[in-house]
């Protein structure tokens, strides 16, 4: 199985790591299955003949998310293996992808046809970063993108990895990498409430992009890793 089981109705599916500015970046999407059985997918990856027979003995793909302007790569190949998908696009996506016909942009507030099972909200505060948070309710799992990356030292070598220490990036202590941290320098009050509002969603588990998942103890981690607002 390339699908990886995190709670009831919901996977990840670890995707193949990239070059990001000289770094090995791994990657990773997420899958909820709702309530009628359809699916919803979170920053989707490469596709390939196995993760397409897994998903379709899962259900049908139906909601296709692109939680910021970053995470966008395959959307042009699901929707061509999946063509009645609806495609969400954060703020300012489809501005950068003009070939793709976003079905709606994404909001404070969750979609109608999750609303029930999954909250959203926009984490704002700085002028380049805008990343949509979710929290799937039943599991108790938030899913960022790029908020927290959070690399096992062994994925870096030896020049790599004092650089990865002093951007924040390494576990147990993975955080929001320096660079996206001094963009909420101006906007750190209104980066704040949207972390309580992560917060008072009592987090059991943190699936992150790019980095090792935190399962368990989901809460303690995120007030530690979002010291730097304070």
């Amino acid at each position: 199985m390339q699908l990886k089981n995190v709670d009831k109705n919901i996977w990840v599916y670890d995707g193949d790591t990239v070059n990001f500015h000289g770094f090995p970046f791994s990657t990773r999407m997420t899958v909820i299955q709702l309530r009628n059985g359809s699916l919803w997918i979170h920053s989707p990856e490469k596709l390939n003949k196995a993760l397409k027979e897994e998903l379709a003995e899962l259900g049908k793909v139906e909601y296709l998310i692109s939680p910021n302007k970053l995470h966008h790569l395959f959307l042009s190949e699901w929707l061509s293996v999946y063509p009645d998908a609806k495609c969400y696009a954060a703020s300012g996506l489809a501005q950068k992808r003009h070939d793709i016909n976003f079905t709606k942009q994404l909001t404070n507030s969750s979609e109608k046809e999750w609303e029930d099972e999954i909250e959203q909200i926009i984490f704002q505060g700085s002028p380049l970063m805008e990343e949509v948070v979710f929290f799937h309710v039943s599991s108790k799992t938030l899913i960022l993108t790029d908020l927290i990356e959070n690399f096992n030292s062994t994925a870096f070598n030896w020049w790599q990895k004092p650089i990865a220490w002093l951007t924040g990036i390494l576990s147990p202590n993975g955080k929001t990498p320096i660079d996206w941290r001094l963009s909420f320098l101006f906007g750190k009050a209104k980066a704040r409430v949207t972390f309580d509002k992560m917060l008072d969603w009592k987090p059991a588990n943190i699936i992150i992009s790019h980095g090792e998942c935190i399962i368990g103890n989901g809460s303690e981690f995120l007030i530690k890793s979002f010291r730097w607002l304070h």
